[in-house]
């Protein structure tokens, strides 16, 4: 049977519960055992250093008389004592015979009297004359200590085992409270809702909210997708409609017309409006283009070039239409990965609109402003300009200011500017230029 995301998380935290209590129990143990066993090793080996002392300064007798007065009453774990050659007790506290070898012997645990019922000792044996003398401590409170924390680390593995379920389940219904609420909105973007949001706390930062921050982004690229999908279909049935209807009866009034020059200029008609549906085609082409070009066709360019040699094409273009070209560049723009055709695209848009729309006589400028860590490609006219109301409209795609669309275009330039923009992870901006209009492309450094 496999088990579901929450139920393996529940039973993920119940193990590290379990064996994080284990070895921390563990480390106690250890540690704890380590340091009575040094301490006894320590106090064993001054006592016998001392009592070797005694002996070079008094012989046996001073060292008898010594053990007598240094065990404490109710001391019964301390061992200090004098064996003979053959390892008869003949003074102090510790077993009638020796277990263990007659050797000298650093500090060590042993049974010194072989009896099972006794626990072990650690001690140390040195030679006194023809007398061997041994200092120890019965290990009685370390048994103690060691079967305290056994039981203690039985006590932990219980409390660890109920402590892990605890945090498994609620731990488990967090996860699952989070995971549904995902779910449950991918779950409606699937059934066509697009408009649903995974909540995101505003002070919590967790890798869920960062989940929910990617999902919400992308539902909401999706939505406008799809709304700007639907416009593009309706107002290219719409946008097309017309010309197409006059492309049909022009071609009718040809074909019933006997006049070769009138013919003639039948025909012409039909190529303007054919070049103005294969216009609105290929501008839903060139957007669509933008936003799902791949960022390794960029290049390094020169803002200000760049700039500099689309002003040449366009300063001859303007004269003409009896505007006056202004071109002001910044020179300390730096290079910049961009996609230069786009780019340049976009750049001539905006200069064609402010052709079509600025008034005559006036002033076109051609501008690039650099800032601290952006730069601004901007065309200035002295035309009729665009309400702040409107902007957002002639923003969108077959956004039309003319209602009726009773102008020819299609709505689709500056749409195609903002997609470039947005493709190098800028922004396309409108702003007064009192009067007239500022049409600005900003780009990060």
């Amino acid at each position: 049977m496999r088990l579901s995301v929450t139920a393996r998380i529940a039973l993920l935290s119940i193990a590290l519960a379990l064996v994080s209590n284990l070895v921390l129990v563990g480390f106690v143990w250890k540690r704890t055992d380590a340091a009575v066993i040094g301490t006894v090793r320590r106090e064993t080996i001054e006592q016998a250093d001392a009592m070797v002392e005694i002996y070079e300064a008094g012989g046996l007798p001073d060292v008898v008389e010594a053990i007598g007065h240094a065990r404490a009453a109710g001391d019964t774990s301390l061992l200090l004592a004098v064996f003979d050659a053959r390892g008869r007790r003949i003074a102090g506290f510790a077993p009638a015979a020796l277990g263990v070898p007659l050797a000298p012997s650093p500090f060590r645990i042993a049974d010194i009297d072989g009896s099972e019922a006794t626990s072990d000792i650690g001690f140390t044996l040195r030679p006194i004359g023809s007398h061997w003398l041994l200092t120890g401590r019965r290990l009685d409170l370390v048994e103690a200590e060691r079967h305290a924390i056994e039981g203690a680390l039985a006590v932990a593995i219980l409390l660890s085992l109920v402590l892990g379920i605890g945090a498994g389940l609620v731990l488990a219904r967090y996860v699952g409270v989070r995971l549904n609420r995902i779910a449950a909105v991918i779950a409606a973007a699937g059934e066509g809702d697009l408009s649903r949001r995974v909540p995101v706390a505003p002070t919590r930062r967790d890798a869920f909210d960062r989940l929910a921050d990617q999902l919400n982004l992308m539902l909401a690229k999706l939505e406008r997708v799809m709304v700007e999908l639907r416009l593009v279909t309706d107002s290219l049935a719409h946008d097309l409609r017309s010309p197409l209807t006059r492309l049909r009866t022009k071609t009718e009034q040809a074909v019933l017309i006997a006049d070769p020059h009138a013919r003639e200029a039948a025909l012409g008609g039909l190529l303007a409006e054919t070049d103005l549906v294969m216009r609105m085609l290929t501008m839903v082409i060139e957007i669509s283009r933008s936003e799902s070009v791949s960022r390794d066709r960029f290049i390094l360019v020169e803002p200000a070039d760049l700039v500099e040699e689309i002003a040449e094409l366009y300063e001859p273009v303007a004269e003409e239409a009896g505007l006056d070209f202004t071109l002001a560049i910044d020179p300390s723009a730096p290079p910049m990965s961009l996609h230069r055709e786009l780019l340049s695209q976009a750049i001539t848009n905006l200069i064609d609109n402010a052709l079509k729309h600025a008034a005559s006589g006036g002033v076109l400028t051609l501008r690039l402003v650099v800032h601290t860590h952006e730069i601004a490609i901007q065309v200035e006219d002295r035309g009729a300009g665009i309400a702040e109301a409107d902007r957002a409209q002639a923003l969108k795609r077959f956004g039309r200011l003319d209602a009726a669309r009773t102008t020819p275009g299609a709505g689709l330039g500056m749409a195609l500017i903002e997609a470039v923009a947005r493709l190098h992870n800028g922004r396309f901006e409108l702003a007064d230029n009192v009067p007239g209009l500022v049409a600005r492309i900003v780009l990060p450094i």
